[in-house]
């Protein structure tokens, strides 16, 4: 793990590597936190976290999960909605260095959500949403948005057990 000092000026000089846990259950809600920190703070995002480096993804995966989702889920059972950059104005430090994460996201399908242990360190709230209300919902950030398209072929494609059109809620 990085000191501060340190991390300060990995978020100041280069890219930031995530994964976005893209939760669906039953309904084909997806899993939503209200932001406590920044970048994005009070806006609702998916769950996720930074990789660290010398961690392979798979290790990544099941820590991120734990964390953000109080369960540990497993790489190979998720599927990859792809790559995208999240630019912030701001960051962790304040509004004077800006946050650019290269992310990606990876669909979680969660049969029963009272397995998960929601935890309150990162997010002060949670909520489960359609896609229809994810796109329209202003108080979602728009990086929580740009995986929907690759959900939405991944649920049709992939055999998710969702209708990818569904907008339950």
């Amino acid at each position: 793990m990085l000191n501060e000092h340190d991390f300060k000026n990995l978020v100041r000089n280069a890219p930031l590597f995530a994964i976005d846990l893209v939760v669906l259950n039953d309904s084909g809600e997806i899993l939503l936190g209200q932001r406590k920190n920044a970048p994005a703070k009070g806006d609702w995002f998916v769950p996720g976290g930074r990789v660290h480096k010398n961690e392979p993804l798979a290790d990544a995966f099941k820590r991120i999960s734990q964390v953000e989702l109080g369960q540990s889920f497993e790489f190979n059972q998720a599927w990859s909605l792809g790559l995208y950059d999240h630019f912030y104005d701001d960051s962790v430090f304040g509004k004077e260095i800006s946050t650019h994460y290269v992310n990606a996201p990876y669909l979680i399908r969660q049969q029963n959500t009272q397995q998960l242990d929601l935890p309150t360190d990162q997010h002060q709230d949670y909520r489960w949403v359609s896609m229809e209300q994810m796109e329209q919902d202003n108080t979602v950030h728009k990086n929580s948005k740009v995986f929907l398209g690759a959900l939405k072929n991944t649920i049709k494609n992939c055999h998710v057990g969702i209708d990818p059109v569904s907008t339950k809620g």
